[in-house]
């Protein structure tokens, strides 16, 4: 349960960090996607694999 919730946590980042205006995270932008990325594929494998 730990493990989705920190999928979920990961991928709603990587979404804040692509659509954010703050100029604090505009050298981060660059990593939105691999946040996305993780958080979407560890959670589709989390899910897929609970019991």
């Amino acid at each position: 349960m730990f493990g989705i919730i920190l999928s979920v946590l990961m991928l709603t980042f990587g979404i804040f960090l692509k659509v954010t205006k703050n100029p604090g995270f505009a050298h981060n932008k660059k990593f939105a996607w691999v946040f996305v990325g993780i958080g979407l594929v560890s959670l589709i494998f989390k899910i897929l694999n609970y019991k």
